[in-house]
């Protein structure tokens, strides 16, 4: 079956900007008659040890807001020996370049992302060998400077450079750029949602997904919800979990509203479910800017209907 997903990483609690993103791609998802699933991106095992307990509240902050998925909860520390086979089918290279190093050569961003410069493409095995007795390497694929164009459902055509861009880092973790595609491939997802920091690497996982032969999936990215000095949206902007905005007497069934209003799928203290607002999702209507979050403890209080599906 076809698929649609959520994959956070388990580093911190979900904010609002999180739970809204998550509520479109369950929306996209039952929508278009796909499965929901429910990816931990957990690769990042130092991060992840800092902050124990992070993936289980961020399951329960889905069920409280009614938000169901299809199949087990896929972790990607458990599936390391498919990122591996994936890396055997690409052609790589040894990268010993720093993030200094990078960040100094002479190639600036194109279109937000930096592009590597291409520095340790050609090393011989003497100079490989060389290296790795100061610096463990990374791996980088060999892209040849491609051009990938996607098409997403709110920006359009996004056309990107696509570098030599890094597989598996220099302590051994595989990227997320690799591991995403993977993980996507393997499990059927044909329509990505996620928020649209991310719209920029997009060309090279489609590229990536071309090179291991998996269907380039349909991609919406969201905007994000961005706090009223303009950034985005951190917990430095007061109660801005599920779990902050219960402390302060402000219910899963108000944030179900909130987020919905903030889609123009229900009117300001409209009590609703996730099943109200999956009758009226049309994705064509999302709003196309930024979601400024005000303070929702300071709101005059609604008591929002909620249904777990």
């Amino acid at each position: 079956m076809p698929a649609g997903r959520f994959a956070p990483s388990p580093t911190s609690d979900l904010h609002l900007g999180n739970l809204r993103t998550a509520l479109v791609a369950w929306l996209a998802a039952r929508s278009t008659g796909r499965d929901f699933l429910v990816r931990i991106e957990d690769l990042d095992q130092q991060r992840v040890a800092a902050a124990r307990g992070v993936a289980e509240r961020q399951l329960a902050d889905l069920a409280a807001l009614g938000l169901d998925h299809d199949g087990p909860v896929v972790v990607q520390s458990e599936r390391t020996a498919l990122y591996e086979e994936a890396l055997a089918q690409l052609d790589t290279y040894e990268c010993f370049c720093s993030r200094k190093e990078i960040a100094e050569a002479a190639q600036a961003p194109h279109d937000g992302v930096r592009v590597y410069p291409g520095t340790c493409r050609d090393l011989s095995e003497a100079e490989r060998s060389a290296r790795r007795r100061d610096r463990s390497p990374a791996l980088r694929v060999r892209a040849n400077a491609a051009t990938v164009t996607v098409n997403d459902v709110l920006h359009g055509e996004v056309t990107g450079l696509v570098d030599d861009f890094v597989v598996r880092r220099n302590d051994g973790v595989h990227a997320y750029n690799l591991a995403v595609v993977v993980d996507d491939g393997r499990q059927r997802v044909d329509q990505v949602v996620r928020g649209d920091d991310l719209l920029g690497s997009s060309p090279r996982q489609a590229w990536l997904a071309n090179q291991l032969e998996y269907d380039v999936p349909t991609y919406l990215h969201v905007p994000l919800a961005v706090s009223e000095s303009g950034a985005r949206l951190a917990k430095r902007d007061g109660a801005v979990t599920l779990a902050e905005l219960v402390d302060q007497g402000v219910g899963p069934g108000r944030v179900l509203g909130t987020l919905a209003e903030s889609l123009g799928l229900a009117q300001p203290g409209e009590p609703v479910t996730v099943n109200d607002l999956l009758a009226r999702f049309n994705v064509e209507a999302l709003p196309r800017g930024p979601w400024l979050v005000a303070s929702l403890a300071q709101a005059p209080a609604c008591e929002n209907k909620m249904s777990m599906t």
